[in-house]
């Protein structure tokens, strides 16, 4: 599962969603978690710029989540609407803490979004191998 942060430091979410200077993604399983990236926005991008918010959506693509400290209630239907949680912490986070808590969450489960996500892919898992067994008809 791929989250992003929002984040400044790049060790903690510090940024509220729409005016994040990056985010720092992570792939998480039940074991570790594996930095997986960086995403950077300039300040020109975002002062002024009307698409802001689907540059940014569009840049988390295929992220299961992205944590922020605020997301306003526009961004929040966009990011679920592309199949992205958003998940809002109430004060600065230590990243590290918020990955330990994902890894927990997808190892013992007790987490909607987590087991919803979970449960997605563990139905998705074969069905495309059983359409490549059966061959494409046109």
């Amino acid at each position: 599962m791929l989250v992003a942060f929002a984040s400044g430091d790049r060790t903690h979410v510090d940024q509220h969603f729409g005016a994040a200077e990056g985010f720092v993604l992570y792939a998480i399983d039940a074991s570790r978690a594996r930095l997986a990236g960086v995403m950077e926005f300039p300040a020109e991008a975002m002062d002024g710029n009307e698409n802001k918010l689907a540059d940014k959506i569009d840049a988390l693509r295929g992220c299961a989540a992205m944590y922020c400290l605020a997301v306003g209630g526009s961004a929040v239907r966009q990011l679920t609407a592309a199949g992205i949680q958003p998940v809002r912490v109430e004060s600065r986070q230590p990243i590290e803490v918020l990955l330990a808590a994902l890894r927990d969450a997808v190892r013992e489960g007790g987490v909607p979004w987590v087991d919803r996500i979970l449960r997605r892919s563990q139905t998705d898992d074969g069905r495309f191998d059983r359409m490549e067994e059966e061959g494409w008809q046109e």
